[in-house]
């Protein structure tokens, strides 16, 4: 298949962007005997339906790379957070020790 990208893998997100559908010679085109007054409206339809999933799909893929966008982000506050703990931690263990060992000289 020389096609640029798949229904699953597009090679854009973008539905603007994306090569219009055409339909497909492997599926059939609804009733056996073509219908000279409804072939077009048939072919329409079925283009129009697998423009519109696709119009779905990007929307949903860009739906879940906003969510794992804002889950990347989330994690990265926590990560920010927990490290800023540890080092008030560190610092108030290294102030202990500087004063543990100025009294130990004191004495």
């Amino acid at each position: 298949m020389n096609t640029a990208g798949t229904i699953d893998r597009p090679l854009t997100h973008d539905p603007k962007k994306q090569a219009p559908m055409k339909p497909s010679t492997s599926e059939p085109a609804g009733s056996a005997t073509p219908d000279s007054r409804t072939t077009g409206a048939t072919e329409a339809r079925q283009n129009r339906t697998r423009e519109m999933q696709l119009m779905q799909e990007a929307l949903a893929r860009a739906h879940m790379h906003d969510r794992l966008h804002d889950a990347r982000r989330e994690r990265q506050a926590t990560r920010l957070a927990v490290a800023q703990r540890m080092q008030r931690r560190a610092e108030r263990a290294s102030l202990r020790a500087r004063r543990a060992l100025a009294m130990a000289v004191m004495q």
